[in-house]
């Protein structure tokens, strides 16, 4: 498939790249203004049906969603028809897999506290009521491999060479070499 197109688009809204990007289908990158979003070389994203036999439920979906936001995406990282969805900052570190459907938030979506959601919802023109949704970095280290449809949680930090087992849900810090499993997510041995 010819993504120089989609390359074109990505210059056009700001986001950074560097050589040897590799996409695989045509992923959803949006990169709103103020914010930034970074890709380092030989890095692959996936958003085809068959391009990952895990089989995709849709496309990568990398978003930066408020002003000042930041992705910022190692060297060598693959991403397979996963959601990164940055109102602060994600951080990937380089030579990391990211598997199938997952889900990459470092936010809630909506407040926890009822009154501070309907301020939200009549928040039609998305100004201050928008800080009222709970934020906190993520920061995933170099040589991670993360599992299908595993969701990685607002204020994770996954030390240097973590495997995260398929399916997990994850919330919290993880030392180096850390083997994380379950919903919760738990430790169950070391590297």
């Amino acid at each position: 498939m010819n993504s120089n197109w989609v390359k074109i688009l990505l210059k056009i809204t700001g986001t950074e790249y560097g050589q040897h990007l590799t996409l695989k289908g045509v992923p959803f990158i949006y990169n709103t203004k103020g914010a930034s979003i970074k890709i380092g070389n030989k890095v692959t994203v996936k958003s085809s049906f068959l391009s990952n036999l895990v089989g995709l439920y849709s496309r990568t979906i990398i978003v930066t969603r408020a002003k000042g936001a930041r992705i910022e995406i190692g060297n060598n990282v693959g991403i397979s028809g996963a959601t990164i969805y940055a109102r602060k900052g994600i951080y990937i570190g380089e030579n990391t897999a990211i598997g199938g459907n997952c889900k990459i938030l470092d936010n809630d979506f909506h407040p926890i506290d009822q009154e501070a959601r309907l301020e939200l919802l009549n928040d039609v023109h998305g100004g201050e009521a928008a800080d009222l949704i709970p934020t906190k970095e993520i920061h995933i280290g170099k040589d991670c491999f993360i599992g299908c449809n595993t969701i990685i949680l607002k204020g994770t930090e996954l030390g240097d060479g973590c495997v995260v087992g398929a399916g997990a849900v994850v919330s919290g810090k993880f030392e180096a070499g850390s083997v994380i499993v379950g919903n919760p997510a738990k430790v169950i041995r070391k590297l």
